[in-house]
């Protein structure tokens, strides 16, 4: 792959032990400026996340009641930057490109280029891209679907960044079509979450508000990065503690926000700063299961009684479960001692009121959904619902309330039917995973994205790519260039569409966040290009392709029609019109009435059997990561600040003990390799970082590694690839020079 500068002049120095502060508002703003230009960054940023503006194309963190006039973090300021960016792709640019050179581009070269300007068409054979008209684009996706042998031949795929608006109208158009191969960015992130406590509390989203982590005693933050990946929750730990909480951080690496954080919108902030972490359990890779465990069986005593009895099924059971847990098996699998899960409980027995939050870390693993039982089991021990998985895209969790899942309730696709009037496709689809599979295998033809970059979001690189190169159609709905458009189907359409940033005819869209609460977006700035049209209007004028006027046209012409039809399919959204503008809070059960909508009617405890992952003698376990200027598969810069790596990205964080064990030093050469029964992956030309991770694990950034992730190394029950814990060895290439 051509890198275009990435790497050639990488350096490493030693991590930082604070985050935010000046440097992030100086990055933020040259970035912003480089992209925007002055005038352009002060008139966007101001708008962002405020209540008569848009909401940030980033994370899913919430606003709280008071915003200030600068309501973004660092990554919220480069993901508005990258869209509101006045780079442009042309036809000239394609014409100057073949796609056999894009795809040996890297992520950052490719994102660089800037915004798409007007459909584009890659005909079978050919190696460019060419303009073509949104009537002529239609038609062609139109016919190919209906040259298809059953409707279950085609997949649509959705990203996070996608309106409640447009992902309803998105959901409708394919159940319409006649199947519910709808797999989303979920599935590849937090779909472990959801399934765990779908099953356990009887919704599959998090249980707390931004309030109840602001006046938490105790927070665990667990398998999270937030000083990277959502750096607003900083200032809502900064506010815990400002209100007497402590905090667990608990990560195999050791991160600079939950170290420190220099809050940049507060004076005093810039100054000392507020140490956020009171105790850091640096856990082994898969011990997260081991740790609630152990910790449970320390707070036995403990136990909410009346509560229990109450509200939760179970208990007898997994109460005996843990009298038998092997403390050698929990110090093993967490590489933690005795004594730090003791002085961790007692941190439990202070506290009241306790929150545990959780990202990726905790969902990607065979385990994952045992995992997250666990830490269920661990909060009702002492009458403790509060649960908070920190998801990533802006409405990712808006998407999926809105119906994209391939595996739909009963009583939705029953009021589906009731308001549209047809009998919507009852069998389950095909998730991410399946759905690279049915590619692969030639049994699905046709791949229509809507946002996102499926190609670098997925596992197993190579495997994907060649299951996408083998459809005879591939539909990628994006603003800007990236790798998914390079690696495509025998024919393939780039079409583009209106970022968040920019004024919607059709009017204003809402998005959900991490917390359950919906509000309007509206974006100001001019379209990039006259020739683009909305998410919405993309769906609805396909549908009015394959189906007629009604109700597309409506769609197209009035959000407001769309928002009365949620209303009247989806429960929570009663009155969504009149409500939309001032934003409201969606209905959740465990956390407004301790009431638990399960199959008993109570929440429930579960057993989970403890399984140490071991890896064989020179082994390492991997966890994918994001570098500081990165979010998601999009990469905004080559530097990782906050663990010293300047103009580069292709690195791996070692312990410097594994390196010794292994005659490797810091600045070697070494190539990934990834073992699975069906053989070995590679990832090439990595450099060794000297780093103080947990020992026996390392650390790399993604997508570069996602070509290490087997497709079928998954989470049970999930299906989520297992990211954050593959087994590698390091085969050094080089000897470097320190």
């Amino acid at each position: 792959m051509n890198e275009h500068h990435d790497d050639e002049r990488l350096t490493a120095g030693p991590p930082k032990d604070w985050a935010g502060g000046l440097p992030a508002v100086g990055h933020a703003l040259r970035i912003a400026q480089r992209q925007m230009g002055i005038g352009r960054t002060a008139l966007t940023l101001l708008r962002v996340n405020q209540k008569s503006g848009f909401d940030c194309p980033g994370c899913a963190w919430p606003e709280g009641g008071h915003r200030s006039p600068a309501e973004f973090c660092e990554n919220g300021a480069k993901a508005v930057a990258e869209e509101a960016t006045t780079r442009r792709v042309t036809r000239e640019f394609f014409a100057a490109h073949p796609v056999s050179e894009l795809a040996g581009m890297s992520d950052y070269w490719l994102g660089q280029q800037g915004r798409l300007t007007e459909p584009m068409y890659k005909p079978a054979g050919a190696d460019h891209y060419e303009p073509v008209g949104w009537a002529e684009a239609f038609g062609m996706i139109a016919a190919e679907l209906r040259a298809l042998d059953g409707p279950d031949e085609a997949v649509f795929y959705t990203s996070g960044r996608t309106s409640n608006e447009a992902a309803f109208a998105y959901q409708l158009l394919v159940r319409r079509f006649g199947t519910n191969n709808l797999p989303d960015c979920s599935n590849l992130c937090h779909e472990s979450s959801g399934a765990a406590l779908t099953e356990t509390i009887g919704i599959g989203k998090g249980t707390v508000s931004l309030d109840d982590l602001h006046r938490a005693d105790l927070i665990f933050v667990v398998g999270q990065n937030p000083g990277t990946n959502h750096p607003r929750m900083l200032s809502a730990l900064e506010k815990a503690k400002r209100g007497g909480a402590r905090i667990v951080a608990v990560n195999p690496l050791p991160e600079a926000g939950l170290l420190r954080f220099k809050n940049p919108q507060r004076p005093s902030g810039l100054a000392a700063g507020t140490a956020l972490a009171d105790r850091f359990l640096q856990i082994r890779l898969n011990g997260d299961l081991a740790l609630f465990q152990a910790l449970s069986l320390l707070l036995l005593d403990t136990a909410d009684e009346a509560f229990i009895a109450e509200h939760t099924t179970g208990f007898e059971a997994w109460k005996a479960h843990l009298t038998g847990l092997d403390w050698a098996q929990v110090l093993e699998a967490t590489g933690l001692t005795r004594r730090e899960l003791e002085e961790t409980a007692r941190d439990v027995r202070n506290a009241k009121s306790v929150v545990v939050c959780w990202a990726m870390g905790l969902t990607q693993h065979r385990n994952s959904v045992a995992t997250i039982r666990e830490v269920v089991n661990f909060q009702l021990l002492r009458g403790n619902v509060g649960l908070c998985p920190v998801r990533g895209h802006s409405n990712v969790q808006g998407d999926r309330t809105m119906g994209i899942y391939e595996k739909p309730s009963k009583e939705f696709l029953d009021a589906l039917a009731a308001e549209f009037g047809f009998e919507p496709p009852r069998h389950h689809g095909l998730d991410t995973v399946e759905a690279i599979r049915a590619m692969r295998d030639g049994e699905a033809k046709v791949f229509v994205g809507m946002g996102g970059n499926f190609v670098r979001a997925t596992p197993d690189s190579r495997v994907t790519e060649a299951a996408l190169r083998r459809t005879r159609l591939t539909v990628q709905v994006s603003t800007k260039l990236n790798r998914s458009h390079a690696v495509c189907g025998e024919r393939a359409l780039i079409l583009p569409t209106l970022g968040r940033t920019e004024r919607d005819p059709a009017g204003f869209v809402t998005v959900e966040d991490s917390m359950g609460l919906v509000h309007a977006s509206r974006g100001r700035l001019a379209p990039a290009s006259p020739d683009l049209l909305s998410e919405v209007a993309i769906v609805a004028r396909l549908g009015r392709e394959l189906f007629g006027e009604e109700p597309w046209a409506d769609f197209e012409r009035d959000y407001a029609a769309i928002r009365d039809r949620i209303a009247r399919v989806i429960p929570g959204f009663e009155d969504f019109n009149g409500r939309a503008e001032a934003g409201f809070a969606l209905p959740n059960a465990p956390r407004d009435e301790r009431r638990f909508p399960t199959a008993t009617g109570r929440a429930g405890f579960t057993v989970n059997r403890l399984e140490v992952l071991r890896v064989p003698p020179g082994r390492l376990l991997l966890q994918t990561v994001r570098s500081h200027d990165q979010y998601n598969t999009t990469v905004y810069g080559l530097d990782d600040r906050y663990r010293g790596v300047r103009n580069g990205r292709k690195v791996v964080f070692v312990h410097p003990d594994d390196l010794a064990e292994r005659d490797l030093a810091d600045g070697d050469v070494v190539d990934l390799v990834s073992e699975w029964p069906d053989g070995e992956r590679t990832a090439e030309g990595f450099r060794v970082i000297a780093y103080p991770t947990a020992r026996g694990c390392c650390a790399a950034y993604f997508p570069e590694t996602n070509v290490l992730v087997p497709l079928d190394s998954v989470a049970e029950t999930s299906n989520t690839p297992t990211s954050k814990s593959i087994v590698v060895r390091l085969s050094r290439r080089t000897r470097g020079g320190g």
